[in-house]
């Protein structure tokens, strides 16, 4: 399948095996969590459909003008994959092994601003490749140490930065569901992580809230059985 994009010539092509792929340093120690429990709640929701793919800091490709170029989100969701999950190897090659990821997420650890950048030259910038060679609809930025969260939605010219509704909140259509920020503590750290929420504003909780939850529903059973007994 070839695009083009004015004069860009963008087609879709598996990563040759002899590719050489950058190991990019974590520079936040928190990403890979705030990443891992976007997914649980996904998971332990039971709203990831079995064809969907996430990725975290994981290589999502395209050949541009003849060269490869990949670049690797803190997370990303491609609602449906038309190959064996064992075949997507190293990286990941969309309108070839399934859709345009309909969510990309950076978590802002960077000094120099690279996501943001608009390069067009090779290889390009996120910001550029993101809105214009993969076109996905949503691309959301997001400061751990400040709780800022900027939602970028894709129209006819280009990202636009959009308004959190009255919670302060973002609705992801593709997703179904709302995504903000949440202070509390998780895995050692008290800050400012990311969260979904449902269409009716329900937090989707981590395993842990799960277990907390079911624990205190457990002791409140207990407690009104004993109040019964005491009244018998």
């Amino acid at each position: 399948m070839v695009v083009t994009v004015r004069p860009y010539n963008i087609t879709w092509e598996l990563l040759p095996e002899d590719f050489f792929l950058d190991d990019e340093i974590v520079d936040n120690l928190y990403s890979p969590y705030i990443a891992a429990v976007l997914t649980e709640s996904l998971e332990l929701a039971e709203i990831l459909p079995s064809a969907a793919f996430v990725t975290t800091n994981y290589g999502i490709c395209a050949t541009v003008n003849d060269k490869i170029v990949v670049k690797a989100p803190d997370w990303a969701y491609v609602p449906q994959i038309n190959v064996a999950r064992e075949e997507v190897k190293r990286s990941y090659t969309p309108n070839l092994q399934g859709e345009i990821p309909v969510v990309v997420m950076e978590f802002l650890s960077d000094a120099e601003g690279t996501e943001y950048s608009s390069k067009r030259t090779y290889p390009p910038g996120k910001w550029f490749y993101y809105e214009q060679i993969l076109r996905v609809p949503n691309y959301i930025i997001f400061e751990p140490e400040s709780g800022t969260l900027e939602v970028h939605r894709l129209d006819e010219s280009g990202y636009d930065l959009r308004n959190p509704d009255e919670n302060n909140r973002y609705w992801l259509d593709e997703m179904q569901l709302f995504i903000g920020v949440w202070q509390g503590r998780r895995e050692n750290r008290e800050g400012y992580w990311l969260r979904w929420w449902d269409e009716a504003g329900n937090l989707l909780l981590w395993g842990t809230e799960l277990v907390v939850q079911e624990r205190e529903a457990k002791e409140n059973a207990l407690k009104r059985l004993e109040e019964l007994e005491q009244r018998l």
